[in-house]
């Protein structure tokens, strides 16, 4: 699927807002870290897809009963679900100057009840002509994502027959039912997950 920015205008995907807040000195000195052993952006996104991936526990999976959603608490609590783990990604890219959006897929169960939308990042790396999509929700068993800019490999594909589907949009801020499932939640057992977007 060839994702669709909905909106030409590059600087919108290095903006910071209250959800994607890269200058938050958590998230500045984290992608100062990232960036350390990274001789060019391509490794720089690389590392950090990886360390967002593998280093921050979605919560469903550890268990942790916190629900962050801003990028700098995503960083320093180290944990979150997909969403949140996406705002975080995308906050480390846009901190080095990389354009990054937010991407969703509606997914389903596999007799394709209780639909959710699922949240992964969109990059488009300086020197590139195309966005590219990542998922950094994190594996584990049946979940094998990684970070291919030429083939996607993300957590889940989607299953059309299943009424299962990849929302085309790059979105440069989270849709606002993103946020505020997350804000609304008492713990991340009883987050109440969109079910599609407009």
């Amino acid at each position: 699927m060839e994702p669709i920015p909905e909106t030409a205008d590059l600087s919108a995907f290095l903006a910071a807002d209250d959800v994607l807040d890269h200058h938050d000195p958590v998230v500045v000195e984290t992608a100062a870290l990232l960036a350390e052993d990274a001789d060019n952006l391509h490794e720089y996104a690389h590392t950090a897809y990886e360390y967002v991936r593998d280093m921050i526990p979605h919560s469903f999976d550890s268990g942790d009963p916190r629900v962050t959603w801003r990028a700098s608490d995503v960083l320093a609590q180290r944990n979150g679900i997909c969403y949140a783990k996406s705002h975080a990604l995308a906050a480390l890219l846009r901190a080095r100057g990389i354009p990054a959006g937010l991407c969703y897929q509606r997914l389903t169960e596999d007799d394709g009840s209780d639909p959710v939308v699922h949240g992964l990042v969109a990059l488009r790396l300086p020197g590139t002509d195309r966005w590219c999509r990542v998922d950094a929700r994190g594996n584990k068993p049946g979940v094998d994502a990684a970070f291919t800019l030429d083939v996607e490999q993300l957590a889940f594909p989607v299953r059309p027959e299943l009424g299962e589907c990849d929302y085309p949009t790059v979105y440069a801020a989270p849709p606002r039912q993103v946020v505020d499932c997350l804000r609304a939640a008492p713990s991340s057992t009883r987050i109440v997950l969109p079910t599609e977007l407009p």
